[in-house]
């Protein structure tokens, strides 16, 4: 895990992602949470010649504060922390399953359960989102979970260690770490027409 530089874009992310990859056995399904761990998790399933699905997590900001999240909830119905208000809580969950039917219009999701799963993003700061997705696809009773990433903040990484697997990660607690975005020189918004492509839509 070397702290060695900025990444050109989420591609070439995932690209030095699929290189720190360790052998990995049986059936495995690459997911990428949505939108941008989409086209970092494109680049590790091309190399694991593995199955892509998009994973749809969305943050639940503060009423006064949108920016500020307080927790997150995924298409499955997780909400972390579980004990956020449901007048926050559900417009999220409605967003999060309309989202997920739109990026994958006519594909069925892929299948999890008993499957080695490989949740992806594009960087990890407080680890809320991720912390929802790797509890999401738990309920789908995989045999393995694992959390890719190529940049993160050390004690968001480390608490996330504590119940899950840590498959990659390439910059762990960089000095003067504030947003993921800074790692990267093109760091724009990942639109919705792009995940479908990618996901093959």
């Amino acid at each position: 895990m070397a702290a060695d530089g900025q990444f050109a874009d989420r591609a070439q992310a995932g690209q030095r992602l699929a290189h720190e990859l360790p052998p990995l056995e049986g059936d495995v399904v690459v997911l990428g949470l949505a939108r941008g761990g989409v086209p970092v998790a494109a680049q590790v399933a091309s190399a694991l010649g593995a199955p892509l699905d998009v994973l749809v997590v969305r943050k639940v900001g503060h009423p006064r504060q949108r920016e500020y999240a307080l927790g997150a909830v995924s298409e499955d119905g997780v909400s972390l922390p579980a004990n956020l208000p449901a007048e926050l809580v559900d417009p999220q969950m409605r967003q999060a399953r309309e989202q997920a039917g739109s990026l994958r219009g006519e594909r069925p999701r892929v299948e999890l359960a008993g499957r080695t799963i490989v949740v992806v993003d594009d960087g990890l700061a407080t680890g809320r989102s991720m912390a929802t997705a790797l509890e999401s696809v738990a309920g789908h009773e995989p045999a393995r979970v694992l959390m890719a990433i190529p940049v993160a903040a050390g004690p968001g990484l480390r608490e996330l260690a504590q119940r899950w697997e840590t498959f990659a990660a390439i910059v762990v607690e960089p000095p003067g770490f504030m947003a993921v975005g800074q790692f990267y020189a093109d760091f724009s918004q990942v639109e919705d027409e792009a995940v479908v492509g990618l996901l093959g839509g």
